[in-house]
């Protein structure tokens, strides 16, 4: 960092990073611009460049790109200590607030006004995510070979129901040859020469993943000792893990696989509540990404055994919230040192964007996917060979959730309100609905 900038005692970092933790509303874009003005414009801690570099390396990483900056920001100050630092501040008053909203949803999802309440977060939940379509497929899809990576990646989830590792990863190794033979179909601009770059920074980066590796799968051990691998915390353990690795694209991507997993595989949670899920995360500071304590969440509050519900339920969210969060830490530490490098590999940059276009046709799919469920409350599967087909029953159309729908797009799109506005109009408007009906 340039000396002329001015470096925070520890305390100061620890006083501004709770607070940054503690406003950190509005997803991935608000999270980016709260932190740039509070550290860039106002205390000038990161130069302008420095952050920008910083954040497009977040990018490459799989996980909560606003989280990992934090916690680059932390390390580039204070170091380990200050990784941890901002990198915990950053998530640890979201994951209290969903901590206690998940506790309570458990206990009132069969009350009248609470269903009311979350009909209409729901219906505000697929505008917001129709928003999240248009912001990232505007910004992503600039060249024709993207285009047609998105809609291969929507028609490969949603009518062969294709694994979402295969397709994301799939579409990263296409990229990574398109690079090399043809960068004009990415739109790539010419990178530094890797030649003219400092060493490669291999002690630091093999430390890190042999501790952040013992760490991560600490908990998991323990679980394997104590109740073993037919428990849900196996299960709960053992899935946020691997979907902490494939994590590209934020939480309007990995949702789509999560809720694939979570409502068919494992029969956690319906889609319904998925959606609620992802409402209360969207109205709590912190990453999106927090909706996976949710999950864990209830997965373990309705397979208790050998523990009460609630002590099921909070151990279930804890356990997700530490894989889902630990790898966060292993690739900043690991690999800051080399940011340099990836931000300027010519392979990797092409892998990223072939991914980012693929990450359109998986927000593509939850948004249809999230759509059918909300407006209809039977929706069955069939299957014409290859092909998966949802098949919507209309006598279980629900016009008041279209009602709401249409409500929560006016007020994004038209009146231009916020998530968090947006949502407490269309909760309120569920409420109303529901006492009427």
């Amino acid at each position: 960092m340039a000396s002329n900038l001015p470096k925070p005692d520890f305390q100061e970092l620890l006083r501004v990073f709770a607070r940054i933790g503690c406003l950190s509303f509005g997803g991935p874009a608000g999270q980016i611009a709260l932190m740039h003005r509070e550290l860039v414009d106002e205390r000038r801690w990161v130069e302008e460049e420095q952050y920008l570099h910083a954040l497009n390396f977040c990018h490459l990483l799989p996980g909560p790109e606003a989280q990992q900056l934090a916690t680059w920001i932390g390390w580039k100050l204070h170091g380990t200590k200050g990784g941890l630092a901002a990198g915990l501040l950053f998530v640890v008053p979201g994951a209290l607030v969903i901590l206690a909203l998940s506790i309570l949803y458990a206990f009132a999802a069969n009350l009248d006004w609470f269903a009311a309440l979350f009909l209409g977060i729901k219906a505000a939940v697929l505008a917001i995510v129709v928003q999240a379509l248009i912001r990232i497929g505007g910004r992503a899809l600039n060249t024709a070979f993207k285009k047609m990576v998105a809609v291969a990646a929507f028609l490969a989830l949603f009518l062969f129901n294709l694994p979402f590792p295969l397709v994301v990863l799939g579409a990263g190794a296409a990229g990574i040859l398109v690079a090399l033979k043809h960068p004009d179909w990415l739109a790539m601009k010419d990178s530094t020469p890797i030649g003219s770059m400092a060493a490669r920074p291999w002690g630091a980066t093999l430390k890190a993943v042999s501790i952040w590796g013992i760490i991560w799968a600490a908990p998991l051990i323990l679980v394997l000792a104590t109740v073993g691998r037919d428990h849900v915390l196996w299960d709960i353990g053992s899935f946020f893990s691997q979907l902490a690795i494939v994590t590209f694209g934020g939480a309007y991507a990995v949702l789509a696989y999560m809720a694939q997993e979570a409502v068919q595989g494992f029969g956690w949670l319906n889609a319904g509540e998925m959606a609620d899920g992802l409402g209360l995360a969207e109205t709590t500071p912190g990453p999106l990404i927090m909706v996976t304590q949710f999950v864990g969440y209830l997965a373990a509050f309705r397979a208790p055994e050998p523990f009460t519900p609630l002590v099921a339920g909070i151990i279930g969210a804890g356990l997700t919230t530490w894989v889902t969060f630990a790898p966060c830490f292993l690739w900043i530490f690991a690999f800051a040192p080399w940011i340099e490098r990836m931000e300027n590999s010519k392979w990797l940059k092409g892998g990223l964007a072939t991914l980012t276009a693929a990450v359109v046709g998986v927000i593509a799919n939850l948004s249809v996917w999230f759509a059918l469920h909300v407006f209809f409350a039977s929706v069955d599967e069939r299957r014409f060979g290859p092909l998966r087909l949802y098949w919507p029953d209309p006598a279980s159309f629900s016009w008041q959730a279209m009602l709401l729908a249409i409500m929560a797009a006016i007020l994004l799109f038209g009146a231009k309100w916020n998530v968090i506005k947006t949502l407490a109009a269309t909760g309120a408007a569920g409420l109303v609905l529901g006492w009427a009906a």
